[in-house]
C-alpha cells in the first residue's frame, strides 16, 4: 500500500501548521512550520522547513531547513524590533499591529511546478521561482528566477539553464504536472528511461 495519499497529507511529528492547504500526495517533514501557504499536488518539504505566505506549485522538492517567505523587520522606523508589532506580548492592554501582519501575509512567494530548492536555501517574500527552476544549497533568492534556471550563491545568481529555453518552453506547454495520477503511472517508465527530448517527442 502506498505511503502517501490523495486525500490526506502526510504530516510528520512536531510540525506547526497554520491556515494552510495541501493537495494530493503532499508530505510535510518532521518539525516543519507551514503558515498561510498552499502546497500543490505531490509537493513536499523535508525536515525543519519554515514556510510562510507561499504558493507552492505541484511536484516541488523542498529540502531540509529551507526557508520560504522569510519575514522582514521594519527598517524605516526608529526601531526594528518586533515589540513594534507584537506589542501585546510586552504590555497589558496594547494591541498588536494588525496592519503590519496583514501586509506581511500579502507578500506571497510563488514557487512553480517541478522546482527543487536545496537544503538551507532561503526564498524571500514576493519572489517567483519559474517552473522547473533549481535553487542550490544555501542560496538566498532575492529576485525572480526564470523557468528551468539553476541559481546559486548569496544573493542567488543564474548558474546555468537546467534545460535549453526551447525545451523548457515545450515542457511548460506539455504541462505533465497536470496529468492524472493514472496517466503519470502509465508514463513512469518513460519518465525514468527517456531523455527529455525523447520524452517530449513521445508525449507532445
Amino acid at each position: 500500500m502506498p505511503r502517501l495519499s490523495a486525500d490526506t497529507p502526510f504530516v510528520h511529528p512536531e510540525c506547526e501548521i497554520t491556515e494552510s492547504t495541501f493537495g494530493a500526495y503532499v508530505e510535510i517533514g518532521k518539525g516543519s512550520r507551514v503558515a498561510h501557504s498552499s502546497f500543490g499536488d505531490y509537493s513536499y518539504c523535508d525536515r525543519y522547513a519554515d514556510i510562510a505566505n507561499a504558493q507552492i506549485g505541484k511536484f516541488s522538492n523542498i529540502a531540509a531547513f529551507v526557508r520560504i517567505g522569510a519575514t522582514d523587520h521594519p527598517l524605516h522606523t526608529a526601531a526594528c524590533h518586533h515589540f513594534l508589532y507584537r506589542s501585546a506580548d510586552y504590555w497589558d492592554g496594547t494591541a498588536r499591529d494588525e496592519a503590519f501582519f496583514a501586509h506581511r501575509k500579502s507578500r506571497i512567494a510563488d514557487i512553480g511546478h517541478d522546482t527543487w530548492i536545496g537544503a538551507g536555501a532561503m526564498i524571500k517574500p514576493e519572489v517567483t521561482l519559474g517552473h522547473g527552476a533549481v535553487v542550490a544549497t544555501g542560496a538566498v533568492v532575492t529576485k525572480d528566477v526564470e523557468p528551468y534556471m539553476i541559481v546559486a550563491g548569496t544573493p542567488a545568481k543564474p548558474l546555468r539553464r537546467r534545460q535549453p529555453r526551447e525545451i523548457a518552453n515545450r515542457l511548460i506547454a506539455l504541462a505533465w504536472w497536470d496529468w492524472s495520477h493514472e496517466r503519470l503511472h502509465l508514463a513512469l517508465e518513460d519518465f525514468r528511461k527517456l531523455g527529455t527530448e525523447a520524452f517530449l517527442k513521445k508525449y507532445e
